[in-house]
């Protein structure tokens, strides 16, 4: 079976306002949704064009992972991924149960159109979209007034790339930081405007709550369980820039395609789990760009394992994460030859 598109997203709450209007535009092109469930629930699921994978029908599944990862955890979710994968999707969109599709949200091609950013060693995108202080979460604190990191000319022409990672923004409560709604925290709108590609060698942290995947991509969706909630779609996206890079591609940002309707958050707590960050973001940058990873589709997984294997050993994540990269990889293939 082979699905031209597939949603996922993890939840414990039964179907929000967001996902409604999601399934929604999932109907209208024959696309499925699958929810992710863990050990508080849920364990049914009313919602059209949804499957809900229950916790108990995880451990089920062909896959290793499903016994090794955490309950509580939004990793989760990797099992989604397989899930879709098994089935042949084409395209994988994952988001979060509080984020509904805008006007502006389509079905994505690989090939798109965006303007390209000069190189530079960090892209705050989200100035890219405003005229205001704001910035990802993840981005390094010590540079959110370099202006360096956003200068870009609004006319610049359209090229057409491929991009097998693709990001959209999102407005009313974009995913930034603790230490930004700590501050300033605000119902947020971006500029309407051109999609950006940001080339081998840039770095701008994306998360996992507007985000489209294409098969060459997947192998780099996996979302590491040994560190904080607010770390994992994070250091994920560093090491998957770096690995993109060996295909040849860069990464795509889009102007907001989502609306957050974020979920009660302890603001404090978000602070605390984002110290690692904090503290070592630059640092992982420079971790991971003085590796040498092979090029092409055949050394993906292998780059993976060696990005993974640098973090431990740099002290960021513990040892025990790298054992559920290999089932993530093995349970990959697997679900890859089904």
């Amino acid at each position: 079976m082979t699905e031209a598109l597939t949603a996922v997203i993890t939840t414990i709450q039964q179907p929000t306002p967001s996902v409604a209007s999601l399934a929604r535009c999932l109907g209208d092109m024959a696309a499925t949704l699958l929810v992710v469930g863990d050990e508080k629930g849920p364990t049914s699921y009313e919602q059209s064009s949804t499957e809900l994978i229950s916790l108990g029908d995880q451990l089920q599944l062909p896959f290793a992972l499903a016994r090794l990862l955490p309950t509580g955890h939004y990793a989760r979710k990797n099992l989604g991924y397989l899930v879709a994968f098994s089935r042949g999707a084409a395209c994988i969109y994952e988001t979060d149960d509080d984020n509904a599709p805008n006007d502006a949200w389509q079905m994505r091609e690989m090939r798109t159109s965006a303007q390209r950013v000069a190189p530079r060693s960090w892209v705050n995108v989200f100035r890219m979209f405003a005229d205001e202080q704001i910035w990802p979460r993840g981005f390094p604190l010590e540079l959110i007034s370099d202006d360096a990191t956003w200068a870009h000319p609004s006319d610049a022409s359209l090229e057409a790339v491929d991009a097998p990672i693709q990001q959209g923004l999102a407005d009313n409560s974009p995913d930034v930081d603790a230490v930004w709604r700590l501050v300033m925290d605000r119902d947020f709108s971006f500029d309407a405007g051109p999609s950006v590609w940001l080339p081998p060698g840039s770095w701008c942290p994306f998360n996992s709550q507007s985000t489209w995947w294409w098969p060459q991509a997947y192998p780099l969706m996996y979302l590491p369980s040994h560190c904080t909630f607010r770390m994992t779609d994070i250091w994920r996206s560093y090491v998957a820039q770096r690995c993109l890079w060996e295909l040849g591609h860069g990464l795509v940002f889009h102007a907001p395609e989502v609306i957050q309707d974020r979920n009660p958050h302890d603001l404090l707590r978000d602070f605390e789990h984002e110290v690692p960050g904090y503290l070592g973001n630059d640092r992982i940058r420079q971790t991971l760009e003085g590796l040498g990873l092979g090029s092409g589709i055949g050394a993906v997984g292998h780059n993976l394992i060696l990005c993974y294997e640098a973090l431990v050993g740099e002290g960021f994540i513990p040892m025990a994460e790298l054992p559920l990269v290999h089932t993530w990889l093995t349970d990959l293939e697997r679900a890859l030859r089904s």
